[in-house]
C-alpha cells in the first residue's frame, strides 16, 4: 500500500469546511502532497488563511451549502472523489447556544447528507471531524473511544449525533468512514477571537488584560492545528490500508490537562507580558468543567504522535498573530 506523498499524488479529495481553521492547514498539505483537492465553500471568506495565502486559487472550488444534497452528490460524482475530509460544521459552543437549530442543521443534517452522497457515489473513504465534546459530561476521565456519547448541550449533542450517524453508515452500509475526535484546536488563522488562545493573544497585543469567562479552572485538551492536519492525513492512509478501521473513532490530543488559567498564563509568558494579569469573570454557564482525552489508541493503532506539541504550537501561533496584526496595522486596517 502506498503511503505519504505517493498515496496522495493525483488522488481526488473533497474537503468540506475548507476555509475553516483545520481546512486552512489541511488543504495546503494535501496540495503539497499532490492531491487533486476540491473544496466546498459556503460563504465568501476573504479573511480565511486559505484565501489570504492564495491556496484556494490552487484547488477546484464548489460553491454552496453542505445541506444541499444534490450539490454535494453532484460534486462527488463529477470529480470522481476517492477521499472526503468532512470538516464542515458550526464549531462555536456559544453560537450553538444562541442558534441550536442552525447548529443541528449544519452538524447533523449536513453529516447524513454528505455520508449518503458518499455512499451513492462510491467514495472510497470518509474522514469525519468530531470533537471531545461528543462524549458529553463524564466523571470517568480521560475520555476513551469506548466511552458512551452523551452530549447534553447543543454543540455537544450535535457532535454525539454526528458520530453515531457516521458509525451507522459504516456498520450498516459498509461505507469506509472514520471519526477523528480532537481536543480544542489552536493555531494561526483562527479569527474566532471568542476562543481562548486567539482571544488571549489579541487582547495582549492590544495591551488589554484578557477576560476569562469561567472561573479559570475549566480543564480542556488541546491540539496544535499542524499536528491535527497530520493526524487526519495519517488516519486516511491507514483507513485505505485496513477496512477494519471503518466505523472506528480515534482521539487526538496532547493529554496535558491544562486549566484555562494555565493556558492563559503560558501564552502571556511566551509573549513576555506576564504583567497583564487576566480578569476572572466567572460567568460561563452550560459548559462541562473537565474534558480531556486518552490518545493511546491513535498511538498504538496508527503510530501517531504530535510532532510539535503545546509549547512549540503556542510559539508558532503567537508569531502568526504578531505578523497578522502587524500587517493589518501596516495596511491601515
Amino acid at each position: 500500500m502506498m503511503t505519504g506523498t505517493d498515496f496522495w499524488r493525483g488522488r481526488p479529495v473533497f474537503v468540506t469546511g475548507a476555509t475553516g481553521l483545520l481546512g486552512s492547514w489541511l488543504v495546503p498539505e494535501l496540495v503539497r502532497r499532490g492531491a487533486a483537492v476540491v473544496a466546498l465553500v459556503r460563504d465568501g471568506s476573504p479573511r480565511s488563511l486559505l484565501v489570504r495565502d492564495g491556496w484556494l486559487d490552487q484547488v477546484e472550488t464548489v460553491r454552496g451549502s453542505l445541506t444541499d444534497e444534490g450539490l454535494v452528490r453532484r460534486a462527488l460524482a463529477e470529480y470522481s472523489v476517492d477521499t472526503v475530509f468532512h470538516l464542515g460544521a458550526q464549531t462555536l459552543v456559544g453560537v450553538a447556544k444562541v442558534d441550536p437549530v442552525g447548529t443541528l442543521e449544519a452538524n447533523v443534517r449536513g453529516t447524513w447528507m454528505l455520508l449518503e452522497a458518499a455512499r451513492q457515489t462510491g467514495v472510497r473513504q470518509v474522514l469525519v471531524a468530531s470533537s471531545d465534546k461528543a462524549y458529553g459530561d463524564s466523571p470517568d476521565l480521560p475520555y476513551r473511544e469506548s466511552h458512551p456519547l452523551q452530549g447534553r448541550f447543543p454543540y455537544d449533542c450535535s457532535k454525539s449525533c454526528t458520530d453515531l450517524i457516521t458509525t451507522m453508515y459504516a456498520r450498516t452500509f459498509g461505507l469506509r468512514a472514520c471519526i477523528a475526535r480532537c481536543g480544542n484546536l489552536f493555531g494561526g488563522g483562527d479569527l474566532n477571537f471568542s476562543r481562548l488562545i486567539p482571544g488571549v493573544i489579541e487582547a495582549t497585543l492590544r495591551e488589554r488584560p484578557f477576560l476569562i469567562r469561567s472561573d479559570g479552572k475549566f480543564v480542556r485538551d488541546f491540539l496544535y492545528v499542524e499536528d491535527a492536519a497530520s493526524a487526519y492525513i495519517q488516519l486516511a492512509e491507514k483507513l485505505a490500508e485496513d477496512d477494519r478501521l471503518a466505523g472506528e473513532a480515534f482521539n487526538f490530543g496532547l493529554e496535558l490537562r491544562p486549566t484555562m488559567l494555565e493556558i492563559t498564563e503560558r501564552v502571556l509568558e511566551i509573549m513576555g507580558r506576564t504583567d497583564l494579569r487576566p480578569v476572572i469573570q466567572n460567568v460561563a454557564s452550560a459548559e462541562i468543567r473537565e474534558q480531556y482525552l486518552d490518545a493511546s489508541k491513535a498511538k498504538s493503532v496508527l503510530g501517531w504522535a504530535p510532532k510539535l506539541g503545546m509549547d512549540e504550537g503556542l510559539r508558532r501561533t503567537v508569531a502568526w498573530y504578531r505578523d497578522h496584526f502587524a500587517a493589518l496595522e501596516g495596511a491601515g486596517a
